[in-house]
């Protein structure tokens, strides 16, 4: 199982290796606009999933939303710290 904290650290590294194959790249390559549309979307997901789908499909909808949030942070260096002190 997988952390917040592991999640953010693998995407970096993702992120700094370039790697073509992978899709955090590609999704920091398409940009802030690509990445923020993509957050809305989950974000709606994640409200149909606790509407009519049920909690595991909830916390698959919330993982995915992390997931980009996540992307969307390192498009802007924002790091764990950065959001943690508003927390």
């Amino acid at each position: 199982m997988k952390s917040f904290e592991d999640l953010f650290t693998e995407l970096r590294q993702k992120s700094t290796r370039k790697d073509p194959h992978s899709r955090t790249v590609s999704a920091l390559a398409a940009g802030k606009h690509a990445i923020g549309k993509k957050i809305v979307e989950e974000a709606a997901e994640v409200w149909m999933a606790v509407e009519y789908e049920g909690r595991e499909k909830t916390a698959e909808e919330i993982s995915q939303l992390l997931y980009h949030l996540q992307v969307m942070m390192l498009a802007c260096d924002v790091t764990l710290e950065d959001v943690y002190k508003y927390l």
